[in-house]
Parts: structure tokens; sequence; C-alpha cells
């Protein structure tokens, strides 16, 4: 008898480590052009150290620099989600690995967050097939207030509403189609209103955009922007799902001013 129970243990701790999902495989991506006194790592660097601390994710870096650019079919075959930032250097992305990236997306699945810039990529442009432009976007280092307006999105888990005390202001309206979810809203003293956190399916991969983060500024350092990043990182890997009719939560000030940001001052 026994045997019998620790054959039966052995079976159910045994089953348990088989059912254990195996890691999410992260490769973080990116040009390497933020100034190194903010981010000495790059903001890929940042977020994978950040990213490192949690058992169920992989971490790998990639930039320009690598062979392929970091984005090799290999590579990306052993890639569940594409964590991406370019600006300067988006026009010298070879082409050939975009359609990689795509193929990936659309037939296999793979997760791409967008960062910030990467609003004009290569890759969110073909993606969404869309311009991916805003009415305009200006470096001006005024606080953006960060409203948690869908909470019952994995994405928004751990998240309340926070204030970045600098960066770049985005102005709608943002040429994309219409998002699946839009999860946090940013408002500026201008009175702009701006979706920052936006999800789309694509073929059979999950897409998720993240606007604030100007290189220029510590953001991603902040604990909200990172617990975004991870929680953003599992959604598209789709470890979590999002609840059908999520309701939206009304928070922080309506929209006052639409269109291109004029400085007044």
């Amino acid at each position: 008898m026994r045997l019998i129970i620790l054959c039966v243990l052995w079976l159910v701790v045994g089953g348990s480590v088989m059912a254990a999902p195996p890691r999410i495989r992260v490769l973080l991506w990116s040009e390497q052009t933020e100034p190194r006194d903010v981010y000495p790592k790059g903001i890929n660097g940042a977020l994978a150290d950040y990213l490192r601390q949690f058992s169920d994710i992989e971490v790998k870096t990639a930039g320009l620099s690598d062979p392929g650019a970091g984005l090799s079919e290999a590579v990306l075959a052993e890639t569940d989600v594409l964590v991406w930032f370019d600006h300067r250097r988006r026009a010298e992305v070879p082409d050939e690995a975009v359609d990689r990236i795509i193929r990936h997306v659309r037939e296999r699945g793979m997760g791409f967050l967008g960062l910030h810039s990467a609003h004009h990529s290569k890759v969110i442009k073909r993606l969404l097939d869309a311009t991916g432009s805003w009415s305009s976007y200006v470096n001006h280092g005024k606080p953006e207030h960060m409203w948690v307006v869908l909470p019952g999105h994995p994405i928004a888990e751990g998240v309340s509403d926070f204030t970045i005390p600098q960066t770049e202001i985005y102005t709608e309206p943002f040429e994309v189609p219409p998002p699946e979810a839009v999860i946090v809203e940013g408002t500026w003293e201008s009175g702009h209103r701006s979706r920052d956190v936006m999800t789309w399916s694509v073929g059979k991969g999950r897409v998720v955009y993240i606007r604030a983060g100007h290189e220029t500024y510590p953001i991603f350092f902040m604990p909200q922007m990172q617990r975004l990043v991870s929680n953003a990182v599992r959604y598209a890997a789709r470890r979590t799902d999002a609840p059908k009719n999520l309701k939206r939560r009304e928070a922080g000030p309506p929209a006052t001013t639409h269109g291109p940001y004029v400085n007044r001052n």
C-alpha cells in the first residue's frame, strides 16, 4: 500500500512538473541610439534586466549591429515575443528581416510589442497596414497623467493611475486600425488626451503598442511602465487572455483639444 501511495504521489508531482508551461522566450530589440546617460544598456538592456527576475521569462537582446540585424530566421523561430524599439535608424532595418517578423507574427503566432517611436517602424506599419502617424509629437518635457481605463485587462494587472514626470507629447488622431482594446489613456495640461496602450490581433499573433517611453527620459525604469511591459509580454505570448465585455473605467479629464500640439507659452 505504501508503495502504491508513493507511486501516486510521484505521478501527481511528476505530472505537475511536466504540465508546467515552457518559459516565454522574449527577444528585446533596439537600434541602440538611446542616450547612454539615460539608458546605459539601451532600452532593450534596461527592460532585459527587469524581465530577468521572472522565472517564466527567458530573455535575449539584439540590435542592428548583430548579424542579420539580430533577426535571422533561426533567432525568430526561437522567439515567442519580440519587443521592439527603433527611432533614428529605422530605415536601416533590412526589409527581409521585416518580412520574417511579419510572417512569424501572422503565421506562427509570435507576439509583437512595439514601444514608443515604434509607431513609425516598418514592422508596425506593415502589421497594421497603416501609416502609424500621430497628428504631432513634441519633446516638451512636461508631465503626462496615465489613466487605466480598462482595469480588467491582464495588461493592466497591478497598475494604477500614475504620472510620468517628463515626456514627449503625442496627439490624436493616431492613424491605425481600431484597436481591440485600449487599456491606458494619457492626458496633458494642454487638454490633449491620447490612447497609450493598445492591442490588435494580426493573423495568429497579438500586437501590443505602448506609446509612452521617449528615450531622453528614464521612463522605462518606472515600476508602472515596467509592469505594463511584463504584463504585455505575457499577453502577447497568450499566457493571459482578456475577458469578454470588459467594462471601461472613465478616469481623468476629457479631451478639450484635438490635433497638433501648439506651444502657447
